[in-house]
């Protein structure tokens, strides 16, 4: 089992194929980890609406997958301090550790965010970002509070150490802004990493998030259309099309 060792972190991680790096943010918001590309957390039992890109993505790409902190076989501390900069530290570190210097990143639900938050502290390592189901502020504030309320059972059980205001104000750090959370939409007006945006559609994925995304980003691509069964031949075409027009030749 690959575990990658941090100062305050234990990653779990999966490496699949060969090629380009890709490194994969898989959806589940803070319980956000690799199974959740193989079967959706809120219908188990059936397949999931998206590719799992550690098997359709492996033929053109090395495919890294990951648990982030504290989601399934990964474990970290949580501190007041601590936000969207900390999973940014762990995704960096991770591919420090692989020895990838440059690599696209694919987010699905929470893992939009994460892919803009590399965006925009490591613009010269991000090559490319697919934006899958991306997460927002819009009509939903119940929802993070809820997240953050699961978390926080969820941590406090495992840890006697921890206190409910940590995690209190660790989930404000996560979700206590606006638009994706961790950067603002002038950010993303000004972002030239290319990006493709498979919109969200409900309440915890809205789908004017995605609107103000597709309005504001100036080099990206959009497809509407990219749920399976019906759409997840041609979501795979598109994604593996689009990242490899945006690997570097060298």
């Amino acid at each position: 089992m690959p575990v990658f060792t941090r100062p305050d972190a234990e990653i779990y991680y999966e490496v699949h194929g060969s090629g380009f790096p890709l490194l994969l943010f898989a959806p589940g918001g803070l319980r956000s980890q690799l199974e959740y590309w193989r079967y959706s957390p809120s219908a188990p039992d059936a397949p999931a609406p998206w590719m799992n890109p550690m098997v359709d993505l492996a033929g053109r790409f090395t495919v890294i997958g990951m648990d982030q902190r504290n989601a399934g076989k990964s474990c970290g501390a949580v501190t007041a301090t601590h936000g969207w900069h900390t999973y940014a530290g762990d995704h960096l570190a991770l591919m420090d550790h692989l020895g990838h210097r440059r690599f696209h990143v694919m987010g699905g639900c929470i893992g939009g965010t994460f892919c803009l938050t590399l965006c925009e502290l490591a613009p010269e390592r991000v090559t490319a970002a697919v934006l899958q189901n991306p997460i927002g502020l819009h009509e939903n504030r119940d929802t993070w509070d809820a997240a953050v309320s699961s978390f926080s059972k969820t941590m406090l059980a495992r840890d006697p150490t921890l206190t409910g205001d940590v995690i209190q104000k660790f989930g404000h750090n996560m979700f206590g802004g606006e638009f994706v959370f961790s950067v603002s939409r002038e950010f993303v007006r000004r972002c030239r990493t290319p990006l493709l945006l498979q919109p969200g559609s409900d309440k915890p994925h809205p789908a004017e998030t995605s609107a103000e995304i597709a309005h504001l980003a100036p080099n990206l691509e959009i497809q509407k259309d990219w749920r399976g069964p019906t759409h997840l031949a041609e979501s795979i075409r598109r994604v593996t099309d689009f990242l490899t027009r945006n690997t570097p030749k060298s």
